[in-house]
């Protein structure tokens, strides 16, 4: 079936296209993506098969086309592992599409309905998930389309049928595709770690606020009533920031930030390094008034933490989700002991976070950011820019089946 093409609804061909990442290929991702024709996945148990229209793009398959920290592939086919054969692995972990085929015991959604789909793959059947525990805490959590197979970034993807929320009628194809991995994933971040959920007045760090996790990052702040301060590399990724409800702008480049704490940290040391950033805390105090930030919004990690540490309130929460600069990251202690941080990891969402971002969505309160939509030959170029750090603001999109 022809790229842009489907057959029709309910029918699944034998085989399609998909961008198909490989062991040997492992490297850069502008290489490391090849189009394949690969069979089409026949849906288990629970499970749905999605004619995909359109794929966002996230870093998860910047590290899956490295194979780096993780050979993903290798991962999943070890002794004892899940048992999957497939030498190969499609990536993407969100996307817009149309509901094609339906597992055994699925009576939501059904064949036809169109949906956006989410990246939280956790077994409905797990003892853990059953007892009402957050499923992206269980065992069986996986990042669909980086820790397992089948993702988005092919004509047809499979998931579990929990993945899928009803498409917002008001967006098309291509920005349906855009918003659910990075709007939940800040949703959470912002409002799932009670009591350090964002309120009225709080007063929210926000990096990397151009980019895909905090353009939403800043919509729910303001959404809420809180103060976001934006941290960008232009002035031009400022203006964007402003329209989306940026209380102030910082230029990272102002300010001499990047680097960890120095090993075997004492007071002096500590002094030292502070005398280096404090001009960074000062701008934050103005533009705040006065006030040091209640949440931050993590996710470079170690060029970024031990400064995010510092600009937090007594109370108050750094949230992270990722390590985009590096997986060392430190504090001092005695500061951090004596204030009270508290430091939260956050990885994506469970069903009740995307349910609400989602409903968001679906009210107009959050809007996609679009940033560029490329034809799926693209894929592993669109990449490559995430991977150089060169992405345009906002989120990025693939399209599939779509013309739109």
């Amino acid at each position: 079936m022809p790229i842009g093409k489907l057959p029709p609804v309910g029918t699944l061909p034998a085989n399609m296209y998909a961008q198909v990442i490989r062991e040997e290929r492992f490297g850069e991702p502008r290489s490391a993506f090849q189009m394949e024709v690969v069979p089409v996945p026949k849906p288990g148990p629970g499970q749905v098969v999605v004619a995909v229209m359109a794929a966002g793009i996230n870093y998860n398959n910047v590290w899956a086309g490295l194979g780096y920290p993780l050979n993903v592939i290798a991962q999943r086919r070890a002794p004892g592992a899940s048992g999957v054969s497939e030498d190969f692995h499609i990536g993407g972990s969100e996307a817009s599409g149309i509901v094609y085929a339906v597992g055994a015991g699925v009576n939501h959604p059904r064949v036809g309905d169109e949906v956006v789909v989410h990246g939280g793959a956790w077994n409905p059947e797990d003892a853990f998930v059953r007892a009402g525990k957050d499923p992206i805490l269980s065992s069986s959590a996986k990042a669909w389309g980086y820790e397992t197979n089948w993702g988005s970034f092919a004509q047809f993807c499979r998931v579990y049928a929990h993945q899928c929320l009803p498409r917002p009628p008001a967006l098309s194809w291509t920005e349906a595709a855009s918003y659910i991995l990075c709007g939940a994933t800040a949703y959470r971040m912002l409002q799932h770690w009670s009591p350090n959920r964002v309120r009225a007045g709080d007063v929210v760090l926000v990096w990397g606020a151009a980019g895909g996790l905090g353009v939403m990052a800043l919509q729910l702040v303001a959404a809420a009533g809180g103060v976001a301060i934006a941290v960008v590399g232009s002035n031009e990724r400022g203006a964007i920031c402003r329209e989306l409800g940026a209380h102030g702008i910082m230029l990272r480049t102002d300010f001499d930030i990047k680097g960890d704490l120095p090993e075997g940290l004492t007071p002096e040391a500590y002094r030292k390094w502070i005398a280096r950033v404090d001009g960074f805390k000062q701008r934050f105090l103005e533009l705040s008034g006065g006030r040091l930030a209640d949440v931050v919004f993590e996710h470079p990690g170690q060029d970024t933490l031990p400064l995010s540490c510092y600009v937090c309130a007594p109370g108050g929460m750094v949230v992270t989700c990722a390590a985009t600069t590096g997986y060392r990251a430190a504090t001092y202690l005695p500061d951090f002991v004596h204030k009270q941080i508290r430091l939260q990891g956050s990885h994506f969402a469970n069903q009740d976070d995307c349910v609400a971002l989602n409903d968001l969505v679906r009210a107009g309160t959050i809007r996609p950011v679009l940033a560029s939509a490329f034809a799926f030959e693209e894929t592993g170029h669109a990449h490559q820019l995430l991977y150089e750090n060169r992405n345009p603001p906002g989120n990025m999109v693939v399209r599939i089946g779509a013309a739109e």
